[in-house]
């Protein structure tokens, strides 16, 4: 839909027509969007939607014309075809052994062991651990309701129903694992909130309160003529102590917050000495790079670091093609290949 809005409003600017769009005006938009920084894959989502729009409205496609495909592939050998990749968030950080090594750098394990145990904290420390157990995505983390978990086998886990994902768009529904961790985390979270239905990650809103010392009435005299007339000025304050309010939302999170809570998890996280081999430096550079697809990623090259073959990976993260999971582990890939296997021996 938005895709639409924005053909149509630069179609509106530039005196076009975006239904039915020719060849042409779908061409020059493409060119004009690549003008604006859009990276491929970006251009062929807006080719796809003026494509889709145009066959729900029975009018001819103009997409498939070749001046068209000529204009993207222009802008593929221009800018490449390579996506721009989130900065992974695994779970011990960047490990080779993902089950002996200890954590290190920027991981999930600090990460929720930093979280405070106030309902921010609460909330942040369990929408984290689910969101690495889980690998959803932020649409799909923020639908998740309580009715959605239901009991495992093992009896300290617990199997998350995902009903729609970005691959299920017809609703066939999913399981994911939830971790005894997280189950503890979603326990902790929902009992200090009063959940027990509907959304269960959703906004905490935190006033702090200031102390105030006592103050004495005033002698009714004491009030002069050239000040505002207030009786309550006779009055005596007591004192009032420091205190902070939560008001919990009802709906769930939006998700556009997600990488915002990432990144703040990650700064109070540095900030409480949480991460200490990483510099201030440091974290400026891989707090660009952090967003709500972090944790999924993150989680692709846990499953690759210990040993999960490519079918497992699709399965585990609910993959139709293995074309992301392999590009989310290109880099371990090189590592852990043969020629990296080589240089390690002969150091």
């Amino acid at each position: 839909k938005s895709d639409v809005e924005a053909f149509d409003a630069w179609c509106r600017r530039n005196n076009r027509i975006a239904l039915p769009a020719t060849a042409e005006t779908v061409a020059d938009y493409l060119d004009s969007r690549a003008g604006k920084g859009s990276r491929p894959a970006s251009l062929s989502r807006y080719k796809a939607s003026i494509a889709k729009i145009h066959q729900l409205l029975e009018l001819k496609d103009p997409t498939p014309a070749p001046l068209v495909k000529l204009r993207l592939q222009a802008v593929r050998r221009e800018k490449g075809a390579a996506q721009k990749q989130a900065r992974p968030l695994r779970f011990k950080g960047p490990v080779r052994d993902v089950e002996r090594d200890k954590a290190r750098g920027l991981n999930v394990r600090s990460l929720l062991e930093s979280c405070g145990n106030d309902l921010p904290g609460l909330r942040d420390r369990a929408l984290l651990s689910a969101a690495y157990d889980t690998g959803l995505r932020a649409s799909e983390l923020v639908a998740v309701a309580i009715e959605h978990i239901e009991e495992a086998i093992d009896p300290e886990a617990r199997l998350l129903q995902i009903l729609r994902s970005k691959g299920d768009q017809d609703g066939e529904g999913a399981t994911a694992y939830l971790s005894p961790r997280t189950v503890s985390a979603i326990a902790a979270w929902t009992e200090a909130a009063g959940i027990t239905a509907g959304p269960l990650f959703r906004r905490v809103q935190v006033r702090r309160y200031k102390a105030r010392a006592a103050v004495r009435g005033r002698p009714i005299d004491s009030i002069s003529g050239r000040e505002t007339w207030d009786l309550r000025k006779t009055l005596p304050r007591p004192a009032v102590k420091a205190r902070v309010e939560y008001d919990i939302g009802t709906v769930a999170l939006h998700p556009g917050s997600i990488g915002p809570i990432f990144r703040s998890i990650i700064q109070r996280a540095f900030d409480r000495g949480a991460l200490p081999d990483l510099t201030a430096e440091d974290l400026a550079r891989l707090l660009k790079g952090i967003s709500a697809h972090s944790t999924r990623i993150g989680l692709n090259q846990d499953l690759f670091a210990s040993g999960e073959d490519l079918a497992g990976i699709m399965d585990a993260l609910r993959w139709k093609s293995p074309r992301m999971p392999l590009a989310y582990n290109r880099n371990l890939a090189a590592e852990q290949g043969a020629a990296g296997r080589l240089m390690a021996k002969i150091g």
